[in-house]
């Protein structure tokens, strides 16, 4: 097997190896999110978590100084990837649409927006926040020697 097929093959098996927990996550969330609300409601509110909480982790992950392209392949494409999904949004909205309730449809739009684009910035600076903070860190224990 030449090399660049097995960096291909790596790079397969890192975003399968992040999407199985982000699906079965995504999956967890539903379930709880139709027991605990009921209906279509609980979907629609489970929908909002996981992409909220993709959102942020997508910007933890992102907000380090130089991710590694493994860390990007597992947690971000393939993990948050798979926990939120674009086309269970959709569905939710045409759902809300179709029961008659395009101002729910709207404020999922906006929420879903707003608030990702929000946690994505936070998750970027907490990031950064963090990688600053481990390097501080690490130059401190160096310097007590």
């Amino acid at each position: 097997m030449n090399q660049h097929l097995r960096d291909e093959l790596e790079e397969l098996l890192l975003v399968a190896a992040g999407a199985i927990p982000g699906a079965l996550l995504r999956w967890q969330l539903e379930r709880a999110g139709t027991a605990w609300i009921g209906g279509l409601q609980g979907l629609v509110e489970a929908d909002l978590v996981a992409n909220l909480l993709g959102s942020l982790l997508i910007g933890v992950v992102l907000g380090r100084p130089r991710p590694a392209a493994r860390l990007i392949l597992w947690g971000a494409i393939g993990f948050c990837g798979s926990l939120t999904t674009f086309a269970s949004w959709m569905l939710q909205l045409v759902l809300a649409l179709e029961r008659g309730a395009p101002l729910s449809a709207l404020g999922m739009v906006l929420l879903s927006l707003l608030g990702g684009l929000t946690l994505v910035a936070a998750g970027r600076a907490l990031g950064l926040r963090l990688a600053s903070n481990t390097r501080a860190a690490g130059r401190a224990r160096g310097a007590k020697r």
